[in-house]
């Protein structure tokens, strides 16, 4: 089985996927972000890096989703190669960082690839108002996230919107997480895992209908 957890950066995707996979027993497979070599790069200069950056993502990303095909065991996974096409590369394209050509190159690639593949069996949806992800980023103290813009955010969270609700085709599960705190909250993380299990284990809950 795979499960995927998609939000923006600073939604707490990492811990949750952490979190999940101790308490089930899954394989976590985190994004390749602390060895991107173009992630500090991009962050200085997103217009001259845009290209190179998403490339390496759906490189990374496809690499993952062949291995949890093979796996004969559930795997979670921090992020999805759908989030870096219809949110990140979207939001660049949308922004002037990519050219037409770069764009229609990365998205003959992408659709090459989805031919081989198939969709996560649960995505869990962190969805995080601004001042909240803003709040999570400096408490992590990335010294190359410390720059990112207010807009850029914003428009991320928008297009993470329109991608879970109006784009992606497989089942869904939103969880709101301004309110919660599943790190610290035995109780917050204890609904999540309550909302999980009915959604992947319930009598009642197939996994052909999208949860949103």
């Amino acid at each position: 089985m795979h499960i995927a957890v998609a939000g923006n950066i600073g939604s707490g995707k990492s811990t949750l996927t952490r979190m999940l996979a101790k308490h089930y027993g899954w394989e976590p497979r985190f994004e390749a972000v602390e060895h991107n070599p173009y992630l500090e790069d991009y962050y200085r200069d997103i217009h001259r890096w845009s290209f190179n950056l998403e490339v390496y993502f759906l490189k990374e990303r496809f690499r993952d989703l062949i291995a949890i095909s093979q796996a004969d065991h559930t795997i979670i996974q921090d992020r999805t190669i759908y989030e870096g096409v219809y949110v990140f590369m979207e939001n660049n394209k949308a922004m002037g960082h990519l050219s037409d050509r770069d764009y229609e190159t990365y998205m003959e690639l992408f659709e090459q690839m989805m031919t081989m593949v198939q969709v996560p069996d649960l995505l869990i949806y962190l969805r995080a108002s601004v001042p909240h992800l803003v709040g999570n980023i400096q408490k992590r103290g990335r010294d190359y996230e410390q720059s990112i813009q207010l807009e850029y955010l914003q428009n991320l969270n928008k297009r993470y919107d329109d991608f879970i609700y109006n784009r992606y085709k497989g089942p869904v599960m939103t969880v709101e997480k301004d309110n919660l705190d599943f790190l610290n909250s035995s109780k917050d993380f204890a609904s999540i895992v309550d909302r999980i299990d009915r959604t992947l284990f319930g009598l009642f809950s197939p996994l052909t209908t999208p949860l949103k």
